[in-house]
């Protein structure tokens, strides 16, 4: 072998057969203490209650509520969405302003509309190859 052959120094050597560890990365107190508390009913350190609840989410399948919404009409998600928006609101409210609100809530401020991309008009500019914006 290559490096076989090569005379190297202690040093070298030390540094090639250091372990490379992964990023630290940082996490709340309140996730810290969670997670230490997880890692003592269990009877492990830190390090492998975090690996084990890695590996238990990455495991898990995904939720139903998420797959349900996957591959449905927008149409349908937009009429589901418009039915919750109306319970919560106040039924005293007029019914304008209940209109006005649900229109709000569903299809955002005016003010944004021009950068909504999923609107038909700006579909059509994009299309048409018009600039929307994005410099």
């Amino acid at each position: 072998m290559r490096w076989q052959s090569r005379n190297w120094t202690r040093k070298q050597v030390e540094k090639i057969s250091k372990p490379i560890r992964a990023d630290k990365s940082k996490m709340s107190e309140k996730l810290t203490a969670d997670v230490d508390a997880w890692a003592e009913a269990h009877g492990m350190v830190r390090s492998d209650a975090i690996r084990q609840l890695i590996e238990l989410g990455l495991s898990t399948a995904p939720s139903a509520a998420f797959l349900g919404l996957i591959g449905r009409d927008p149409v349908e998600i937009k009429d589901l969405a418009v039915k919750q928006i109306s319970q919560l609101l106040d039924p005293s409210l007029p019914v304008e302003e209940r209109e006005r609100r649900i229109r709000r809530l569903t299809e955002g401020p005016p003010e944004f509309s021009d950068e909504r991309i999923d609107l038909p008009n700006l579909k059509k500019r994009v299309e048409a190859g018009a600039s929307v914006g994005l410099d």
